[in-house]
C-alpha cells in the first residue's frame, strides 16, 4: 500500500504524521502493495470549532469528514472506508 498525505497550506506535525501511519497500518490486510491511500488535510474557512477536514481516497472509494481535530476527522473517514472495503470484499 502506498500512502500519500497532502496537507493544504500548512506543515504537518510529526505527531500527526505518526498518528496517520498508525491508523493506516490496519489497511494493509485490505489492500495490495500497489494500491494507493491518499489523505488530503485542510482547514475549512470560516474559522469555526469544527474546521479540520480530512479527505481520504482509496482507489474509487472516497470519504470526507470535518471535525474538531485532524485526528478525529482522519479516524472517522478511515472507519467509513474500512466498512466499505469489507463490504466490497464480501461481495467479490
Amino acid at each position: 500500500m502506498k500512502l500519500s498525505v497532502q496537507p493544504l497550506n500548512f506543515e504537518i506535525a510529526k505527531q500527526l504524521e505518526d498518528y496517520i501511519n498508525k491508523k493506516t497500518a490496519r489497511f494493509g490486510r485490505h489492500l495490495r502493495e500497489d494500491d494507493e491511500l491518499n489523505i488530503r488535510l485542510s482547514v475549512v474557512k470560516p474559522a469555526t470549532i469544527q474546521n479540520k477536514q480530512a479527505d481520504v481516497r482509496i482507489g474509487d472509494l472516497f470519504a470526507s469528514k470535518t471535525c474538531d481535530t485532524f485526528e478525529q476527522a482522519i479516524s472517522e473517514a478511515l472507519d467509513a472506508l474500512e466498512g466499505r472495503l469489507e463490504k466490497r470484499k464480501e461481495n467479490a
